[in-house]
C-alpha cells in the first residue's frame, strides 16, 4: 500500500508564496506521473500541474508562470511552488500519483488527504 502525506498549506496574503510537499511512502517500485489537483468550495476538482516520469510538466492555464511543479525521485516526493498567489487560488490541494509496488504489478492511482490553501485579498 502507498500513503501520501501533504504539507505546506496555510493562510497567505495575495501576492505571497507557499510551497506544498507530498511525500509517498510504502511499497513503491516505480512512480509514473505525479500531479497536484485542487478543489474550491462549490467547484469541481481540477488538475493544477502534472510532472511525468521524465520531467515533462503541464500546468492549468490560470497558474502558468506562477506555479512550478518539481519532484525528488529518490524520496518519492513532489512539490508545488506557488508564487504570486491570488484569492482565486484558495482551495484544498491534493497530490495524486501513479505508482506500482513491483515490476509485474499494475499501475495504481493514489491520493493524499489534501491541504488547505487560503489566499486573503
Amino acid at each position: 500500500q502507498v500513503q501520501l502525506v501533504e504539507s505546506g498549506g496555510g493562510l497567505v496574503q495575495a501576492g505571497g508564496s507557499l510551497r506544498l510537499s507530498c511525500a509517498a511512502s510504502g511499497t513503491i517500485f516505480s512512480v509514473n506521473a505525479m500531479r497536484w489537483h485542487r478543489q474550491a468550495p462549490g467547484k469541481q476538482r481540477e488538475v493544477v500541474a502534472t510532472i511525468s516520469w521524465d520531467d515533462i510538466t503541464n500546468y492549468l492555464d490560470s497558474v502558468k508562470g506562477r506555479f512550478t511543479i518539481s519532484k525528488n525521485n529518490a524520496e518519492n516526493t513532489v512539490y508545488l511552488q506557488m508564487n504570486s498567489l491570488k484569492p482565486e487560488d484558495t482551495a484544498v490541494y491534493y497530490c495524486n500519483i501513479d505508482a506500482k509496488a513491483t515490476t509485474w504489478a499494475a499501475w495504481n492511482n493514489y491520493w493524499g488527504q489534501g491541504t488547505q490553501v487560503t489566499v486573503s485579498s
